[in-house]
Formats: C-alpha cells, structure tokens, sequence
C-alpha cells in the first residue's frame, strides 16, 4: 500500500522533503524579518522606520517656525545670539544701557566713555558724561524696546532701541555726541557740519581713549 501511495504522490521522496522545509524556513524568516522593525523593544524599530524620523522632523520644524514668527523663540536656541528687550532703561554711559534687566549696547555707534573728557576752547569738559545725559534726555522716562541682532564679546545685546518714536542709535549720532560704525554716516556728517556734540571741539575716537587707558575693545 505504501507503494501505491507513492505512487499517488501522498509521500514524498527524500528531495521533496528538502525543498518544502527550504520554502517553509524561507516564509519563516519573511514573516519573522517583517515584523522585527515595529515588534524589537523600540531599539531597532526607528532606524527600520525611515516615516518615522520624517514626521518628526515636519513637527519640530513646523513648531521652530511657528515660535520663531511670534517672537518667543530666541536665537540662541537656534545657534545664533539675538533676542528683544522692552521696558524701563538703566543708563550705563551714551551708548549702552540696561533694559528689561538685560544690558543692550547700541549697534552701529560709538559714544565716549564715561570717564573720557574733550576739550573745547581750550579747556576740558566731561564729553563721556554729557554723552550720557543727551541718552537720557532723549529716553526721557519714556519705556524703551530694544531689538537685537547678536552680542558682543562682553554677552551684550547688539541692537537698535527706540523711546517715544525715536530710534537712539540713529538720534545719539544726529545729536553729535556718538560716533556712527558705518549706518548712520550721513547723521555724523550733518553733526560734524554743524558743530554738534563733540564736534563742537577737539576730541580723541573713543575707541582710541580705550586702547590708551587700558580699557578693553567694545
């Protein structure tokens, strides 16, 4: 009868007994492989995963952009060194100032240094001090908003700041009693035109009066 059978094809010869255990090792693996990337404890599953990686990154992206529009998103966490600044001002000297508790030096100008004095018609006058006091009439007790571009290398705020509709950096360079770095070169030319500030007189680039009294770069 097992003869008969054979013959039938209901028992298979030794060569077939080898083909069908390859094709069902080989379904095996498939199946077992298929799953391995969603089903491994989470350790192999996100490499396997490439859909994964990219939602995540249209999300983070989506999220950055949003924040980076309404102003919440500092540059520092993106890798750069900008932020704002708004409220009441703490004068330091005719350029920089403290605002919202963060200290902010005006970008584009250089005012004397506090300590620094000029001469005019032969005699000595507080130049740095004035400087300071033009600052302060020009913010007047007005709230004062800063925006910033990057800090220096003392991590202050760069930026330009404005006080009852008037941009400082632009008005301290007008008024002759600020340098301009290049922005506001037609403001220093009409100071200098017409005798303001420290045109009025003889004085030394405050950036030189720091090199010669041994005070460091700004």
């Amino acid at each position: 009868m097992s003869t008969e059978f054979a013959n039938l094809g209901f028992i298979p010869d030794a060569i077939s007994r080898q083909r069908m255990n390859a094709i069902a090792q080989q379904r095996f693996d498939m199946q077992r492989n298929s799953h391995r990337g969603r089903f491994d404890g989470g350790r192999r599953g996100w490499t396997r995963q490439p859909w994964m990686r990219w939602i995540w990154t249209v999300v983070l992206a989506v999220v950055a952009a949003l924040a980076a529009r309404d102003g919440t998103l500092d540059r520092n966490w993106m890798g750069g060194e900008a932020g704002s600044a708004e409220g009441p001002a703490r004068l330091v000297d005719g350029d920089s100032l403290f605002v919202g508790g963060k200290e902010v030096r005006l970008k584009g100008i250089d005012a004397p240094e506090g300590r620094q004095t000029c001469t005019r018609e032969g005699k000595s006058w507080p130049c740095g001090e004035e400087a300071r006091r033009q600052l302060q009439r020009m913010i007047s007790g007005n709230s004062v908003r800063c925006r910033s571009i990057e800090k220096d290398q003392h991590n202050r705020l760069l930026g330009y700041c404005s006080a009852d509709g008037k941009e400082l950096n632009r008005e301290m360079v007008r008024s002759g009693y600020a340098l301009s770095y290049g922005k506001f070169e037609a403001e220093e030319k009409a100071a200098k035109a017409e005798r303001r500030g420290l045109w009025s007189g003889e004085f030394e680039r405050p950036r030189d009066w720091r090199r010669n009294n041994g005070i460091g770069g700004r």
